[in-house]
C-alpha cells in the first residue's frame, strides 16, 4: 500500500515549560521554542494545559494561539475546564487525553468504549466550534469502533508501550506491540478516521512507525526536548524529520 499523503510532525513543547517552571520566572520560553520548532520543519505545535498546570500555563495557550502560523493542538482532559478554555481560544485541534494528577506523563490511552455517551456530548460542542478532534487511545479494535462512534475525526495512538519495551530490550513484546498498531492504523482508517500516533518516539523508535501508511502525523515532544540540549532545537527536528521522510519514502 502506497503512502496516502506527507507524514506530517507535530512537536510538544510541554517540557520546555517543565524547565522553566523548575526554577520559576520565564526563561526558557515555550512560545520561541515553538517558533523555533515552527522554523525547524514542524507542521503544528502541541500543547498540553493539565488540570495542575505543571508544565503548561494558561498565558502559554494565549501567546501560543497569538504566535503561531502553524497549527495548535490543544491537549486536554475532557473537564468542562478545559472544554470552555477550548471554545474560547478555538484552536485548529483538541485531543482529548487521560489525566491523573499523580502520573508523571499520559500512562495510556483513553477509555472511550466505557463512557461513549459523555463523551460524545462532550466533544459535540468542539467539533461545531470548528476543532478537529482527536481521541488520544491504545490500539485496541473496541476503543477505536467507539472513538468513531463518538464522531471524533482523529484518534492519535499511544506508542509508549512499544517505545517502554523498546527501551527495556523486550524485542519479542516490541514487535508484538507495533504489529497490533500496524493493524489498528489500517482498521481505524477503514472506517474513515485519520490515523496520528505518539508517546516516547525517538530517533530508534519513530522509523517503523512512520512507516504505516495510514499513519498522518507523529506527534513528539520529551524526546525532541531533550535531545535539543546536545543538539539544539533546530537540528533535533530536522533529524527527526529525517528519519520519518526515510521511513516514509
Amino acid at each position: 500500500m502506497q503512502p496516502l499523503g506527507k507524514l506530517r510532525l507535530g512537536v510538544n513543547i510541554d517540557h520546555v515549560a517543565t524547565v522553566r517552571n523548575a526554577r520559576g520566572g520565564a526563561y526558557p520560553d515555550p512560545v520561541r521554542a515553538a517558533k523555533l520548532a515552527e522554523e525547524a520543519g514542524a507542521d503544528g505545535i502541541t500543547a498540553h494545559l493539565r488540570e495542575d498546570r505543571r508544565h503548561i500555563a494558561d498565558a502559554d495557550i494565549d501567546a501560543l494561539m497569538a504566535a503561531l502560523s502553524v497549527p495548535l493542538n490543544f491537549e486536554m482532559a475532557a473537564t468542562d475546564e478545559m472544554q470552555k478554555i477550548a471554545l474560547r481560544h478555538k484552536p485548529h485541534a483538541v485531543c482529548i487525553v487521560p489525566e491523573k494528577r499523580e502520573e508523571k506523563t499520559t500512562e495510556g490511552g483513553l477509555e472511550v468504549a466505557r463512557e461513549e455517551n459523555r463523551l460524545a456530548h462532550f466533544i459535540a460542542p468542539l467539533r461545531e466550534a470548528g476543532c478537529r478532534v482527536s481521541i488520544f487511545i491504545a490500539a485496541d479494535q473496541r476503543q477505536i469502533e467507539a472513538a468513531h462512534r463518538i464522531g471524533a475525526q482523529v484518534i492519535e495512538l499511544h506508542t509508549g508501550a512499544y517505545c517502554d519495551a523498546h527501551a527495556e530490550g523486550r524485542f519479542d513484546e516490541r514487535d508484538a506491540e507495533l504489529e497490533k498498531m500496524r493493524e489498528m492504523s489500517a482498521f481505524a482508517h477503514s472506517l474513515g478516521l485519520e490515523v496520528h500516533a505518539g508517546h516516547g518516539l525517538t530517533y530508534d523508535t519513530v522509523k517503523p512507525v512512520a512507516a504505516f501508511p495510514e499513519v498522518m502525523e507523529l506527534n513528539i515532544g520529551h524526546f525532541l526536548i531533550g535531545e535539543s540540549i546536545f543538539r539544539g532545537l533546530g537540528p533535533a527536528i530536522a533529524e527527526m524529520r529525517r528519519l520519518m521522510d526515510e521511513a516514509r519514502a
